[in-house]
């Protein structure tokens, strides 16, 4: 049998493997961890809203029945085309074709040293890591004395303003400072203070202007202060500069930018600027055919010449679209170039308040929620994550009251460091 090697276990990935795995390869999915996460939801896990097995599954489990599909943990290092081989580890696996669905990371364009004081939210680590910070510092404030300093905890400040940074927003907003902060005596949400930082003139650039407006209406009626044509110039431990301004913060939350990962480098090919892979229009790479760029990875453009928007459908589509290419082994000469065909964008605000643009028409409020709720538990990878997800959710909704808050392997050494 042929062998694919696909890097990367995310909705491309998977969706190529699971097509493929119909005919007689012998495939190899590799990735630097052992689930398949769902990140659109991922900012819940960051509020505490989700727990992290709710939204992320073993790679091995969702390829069991598969059994010409074999899963190896491990990063990638570099990709030779000459051999084809990928390298890891002093290790290597070769292939007859090759599929990088590796996605992206985030940007701090240039300023990487933000990054520890600014996480972004892309893996699991990323949304225990902020969960954990929200977590301190509101104990952190609890315990404060000095009531001058309880600012620098309770700012909580997000940078970016498509979907992952309005969604965090409204969450924050609405979860910690509506919700978890009952449960504490010495401090109460008029203490709290969400920003929202985007450097262009809207949120949400993705979608119609209205929507945007709608959007930014929404955070408005949490009382999240969202900051539009502001650039933020600083980070540092004790906060955010935002041009001559400053927000004494210890909880930052990085949304602005991506970037692709630089497995891609080593193929020798023309990247774009956020370093992407410039793909034919069947996804091939340039001068090689058997090599494919999927997803986020790929600067792949549309019928109009707009590049498609870094999401988890057009990664599905064009992982069922290589695999065909693959399987049938197809002239690439007579074969069609990709088309994405786009089912619809959709952010979330609060609680029965989203925006959605479905094949044209646009939605909003309380029927956009529910689009927006149908479409995620679709997507979620098996029936028990599809019922947890359901019951949690339901759950809040009636009650008010979201997951479960703990801190786990922390102790009064860690809340004293916060303190510091």
């Amino acid at each position: 049998m042929k062998k694919v090697v696909i890097i990367g276990g995310g909705f491309g990935g998977l969706a190529a493997a699971k097509e493929l795995a119909k005919h007689s390869f012998d495939i190899t999915i590799v990735d630097k961890t052992n689930h398949h996460l769902f990140q659109p939801l991922l900012y819940q896990v960051a509020t505490a809203a989700l727990s992290p097995g709710d939204i992320a599954n073993p790679i091995r489990s969702i390829m069991r029945n598969r059994q010409n599909v074999k899963v190896v943990m491990a990063e990638i290092t570099s990709i030779d085309k000459v051999s084809k081989e990928v390298k890891f580890n002093s290790t290597s696996l070769t292939f007859d074709y090759l599929i990088i669905a590796v996605g992206n990371s985030h940007s701090y364009f240039g300023n990487e040293g933000w990054e520890q004081f600014a996480p972004g939210l892309k893996t699991l680590n990323d949304a225990l890591k902020i969960r954990e910070g929200i977590l301190l510092s509101l104990e952190a404030a609890e315990r404060l004395a000095d009531k001058s300093r309880h600012e620098e905890y309770l700012n909580f400040v997000i940078v970016g303003g498509g979907p992952t940074g309005v969604e965090l927003a409204g969450a924050i907003a609405e979860i910690v400072n509506k919700n978890y902060i009952k449960d504490f005596r010495n401090i109460n949400e008029k203490m709290t203070k969400v920003y929202l930082v985007e450097a262009l003139p809207r949120l949400l650039q993705a979608f119609p202007k209205n929507l945007s407006a709608k959007a930014l209406d929404e955070l408005k009626y949490l009382e999240v202060e969202v900051l539009l044509d502001q650039r933020v110039t600083g980070i540092d431990k004790n906060g955010v500069h935002i041009g001559d301004d400053f927000i004494k913060t210890k909880n930052i939350i990085w949304a602005a930018g991506n970037k692709a990962s630089s497995l891609l480098g080593t193929l020798g090919i023309e990247l774009d600027r956020s370093g992407r892979g410039i793909v034919n229009p069947d996804l091939s790479i340039k001068d090689d055919p058997g090599i494919f760029i999927i997803g986020d990875a790929a600067a792949c453009k549309d019928e109009k010449e707009k590049f498609l928007p870094e999401l988890a459908p057009v990664a599905m589509q064009q992982g069922r679209y290589v695999a065909g290419i693959i399987s049938k082994e197809i002239n690439r000469t007579v074969k069609k170039s990709f088309k994405y065909h786009d089912k619809g964008t959709l952010a979330t605000i609060r609680k029965g308040k989203s925006v959605a643009v479905i094949k044209g028409l646009k939605l909003s409020g309380l029927i956009a929620w529910l689009t927006w709720s149908f479409v995620h538990i679709m997507y979620l990878i098996n029936f028990r994550n599809k019922i947890r997800v359901m019951t949690e959710w339901a759950w809040y909704f009636i009650t008010n009251r979201p997951g479960i808050r703990l801190i786990v392997k922390k102790s009064n050494k860690d809340l004293d460091s916060w303190l510091a």
